[in-house]
């Protein structure tokens, strides 16, 4: 770990926080595209371990403020587990959207349908609903996190 390193996962960290009032409201899962973009440019800028650690961070802040659930774990950490890996694999930030709209949309809806909710919540979640829920909300923010990383290389804040 690096003083830069901290510094970025904080401000990315915030940043998920600070824009958590922005979700799609599916039943109990509560879906935030911009956890997703954050996600996205952690795993690029920082690399899975960092993405991962942003992702259970935000999680917690949002459901001690009760604007998240605990469907957050799965469907944001795994997301931003193999978006990092995607990057660090192929070096293509469109990879790491890939890597993030397959952990989130798919694996962490699953788990959060299959695990959490009936292990944790005691409700019982149809697994085509997550993941069309969490997909659309993966989609957009993977979207976003793309443009932003595309700026963020023109203002020469990033490098690929």
């Amino acid at each position: 770990m690096n003083a830069r390193g901290v510094a970025k996962a904080v401000i990315l960290t915030a940043v998920a926080v600070a824009l958590s009032p922005v979700f799609i409201p599916v039943g109990i899962a509560k879906c935030f595209p911009a956890q997703h973009m954050v996600n996205v440019i952690a795993a690029v800028m920082l690399g899975p371990v960092y993405g991962l650690v942003i992702a259970c961070v935000a999680a917690i802040i949002r459901n001690v403020l009760g604007l998240g659930t605990l469907l957050a774990f799965p469907g944001g950490m795994i997301g931003a587990l193999l978006a990092g890996l995607a990057y660090r694999l192929f070096k293509n930030i469109y990879w790491a959207g890939a890597g993030e709209v397959i952990g989130t949309g798919i694996l962490g809806a699953l788990v959060s349908a299959w695990v959490v909710a009936p292990v944790f919540l005691g409700k019982n979640l149809a697994a085509a609903t997550l993941v069309a829920a969490f997909g659309i909300s993966t989609v957009g923010g993977t979207i976003a996190g793309i443009v932003v990383l595309h700026i963020l290389e023109k203002a020469g804040v990033w490098k690929p």
